[in-house]
């Protein structure tokens, strides 16, 4: 059978326009995506889906593209618009890269990580956002019980969670659903494949207490970055954007509390919320 190049377009983005030019280039020069792979030492799959700007080019590629193709600073200077822009649909990229990451780590400084989340827990957080009718409650609901399935299948990625101590004081529905969740959470808070600290209050004020952030590392050991705010959200994935996100990360867990010690903050907030079992008359 024979192979169809997907089609492009160009004018949807300075990332899909970096992919168009790629090809455009690379078909003028009578290269295929394997030997243009060997010219910039990349391998083809990157390249191919740098084309279809399915991935973002790596911030050393356009140079070495720049110097295949002849084309001065050509590629670099797409480079630096396609790097500052949002993709144009993150979260389902975000999503996608979640699924293949070998290792996730998460800072939440109000709510239990997705991932992480109860059935009860995340149902009580879906409901306090007062935007969705049951029927549609019960179906994020679902879905997010669907993402925690697929990532188990196949081996867990190696999970390292951080949360703000607020996360386990804040009560979400009835004293059961919170008990469950922090039972959930201890269970998950020191173990071969996953981890959690707890960022305590007396640790006073730190840089990423205004918004959630997840870091991805992914089989080929690059890593993204995903910012999550109240009204905007934005994936990073070229290196050097990463890099200042991965080292407030760094210094946010150096100042939390170790998994031990976060285990036993967890079990004494789980204290307030015993749930109250009639004793058998």
């Amino acid at each position: 059978m024979k192979f169809t190049a997907r089609a492009l377009t160009p004018y949807v983005s300075a990332r899909h326009y970096f992919g168009s030019e790629q090809r455009r280039h690379r078909e003028a020069a009578k290269l295929s995506l394997v030997q243009l792979a060997t010219v910039v030492n990349s391998s083809k799959s990157t390249l191919a889906r740098i084309e279809t700007a399915e991935l973002l080019a790596p911030y050393d590629l356009p140079p070495r593209l720049d110097a295949a193709f002849g084309t001065g600073e050509h590629f670099y200077g797409l480079y630096q618009l396609a790097k500052r822009e949002a993709h144009p649909d993150q979260y389902r990229r975000f999503m996608d890269l979640e699924e293949r990451a070998e290792t996730i780590e998460n800072y939440e400084p109000q709510v239990v990580p997705g991932p992480l989340q109860t059935e009860a827990y995340a149902r009580e957080l879906f409901r306090s956002l007062d935007c969705w009718t049951s029927e549609q409650i019960e179906k994020l609901v679902a879905a997010r019980l669907s993402r925690q399935a697929s990532q188990r299948s196949g081996g867990p990625p190696y999970r390292w969670a951080i949360i703000d101590e607020s996360v386990i004081r804040r009560q979400a529905g009835g004293e059961e659903c919170m008990y469950e969740q922090l039972a959930s959470l201890l269970g998950q808070a020191d173990t071969s494949h996953s981890k959690v600290q707890v960022v305590p209050f007396s640790a006073g004020l730190h840089t990423l207490m205004s918004g959630a952030l997840t870091l991805l590392t992914l089989p080929n050991g690059s890593s993204v970055a995903y910012e999550e705010g109240i009204k905007a959200s934005h994936l990073y994935e070229a290196a050097d954007a990463v890099k200042p996100w991965r080292r407030q990360y760094e210094v946010l867990r150096a100042i939390a509390l170790s998994p031990a010690e976060s285990a036993s903050l967890i079990r004494k907030a789980m204290e307030a919320y015993q749930p109250c079992r009639t004793p058998p008359s």
